[in-house]
């Protein structure tokens, strides 16, 4: 059955099951495979997108459930001021090591981002508890996230 989906702000149709995972509808048949299948069952964070600006794990949301939502993944962040802090700040403290887990970090941060442009250490532990790192890069993607809030800040006051 045909399904329509905004995807990064366009309009894509896929012709799949209802049942099919959000992810492998991206992955798949789309073609975007930055977003990454990890564990199947929601728990690492690997698969993550934002349905609507929530982050969001796609292995566990099946197509016929997201009806007119916007879908953002990993290739798409970019279209927030937020999404761009987080993939410099990504890029200036070298965060990544072997990177596989990523793309759902920083689609997290990025909703982080869109929601508190100021988050505490504990904001960023509950937001991110959700992604696991198998190379342990935690302490290097709090401090990339505080990294893009303050460059985000520093963004908006030079702006005004």
């Amino acid at each position: 059955m045909p399904y329509s989906l905004n995807v990064n702000g366009e309009s894509k149709v896929v012709d799949a099951d209802g049942d099919t995972p959000l992810l492998w509808a991206l992955r798949d048949i789309l073609g975007l495979t930055g977003t990454k299948f990890g564990c199947g069952a929601g728990l690492c964070g690997c698969c993550t997108v934002m349905l609507d600006g929530v982050a969001t794990r796609g292995c566990q949301t099946p197509i016929e459930s997201v009806g007119t939502s916007k879908i953002v993944t990993i290739e798409g962040i970019n279209r927030f001021a937020a999404g761009e802090k987080i993939q410099q700040a990504w890029l200036d403290l070298e965060v990544v090591q072997c990177g596989y887990c990523q793309p759902g970090q920083m689609v997290s941060a990025t909703a982080l981002l869109n929601e508190n442009a100021n988050p505490s250490d504990a904001d960023i532990d509950q937001a991110m508890s959700g992604n696991l790192c198998r190379c342990g890069t935690y302490n290097r993607i709090r401090e990339a996230i505080k990294h893009a809030a303050a460059s985000q800040a520093n963004s908006s006051e030079s702006a005004r």
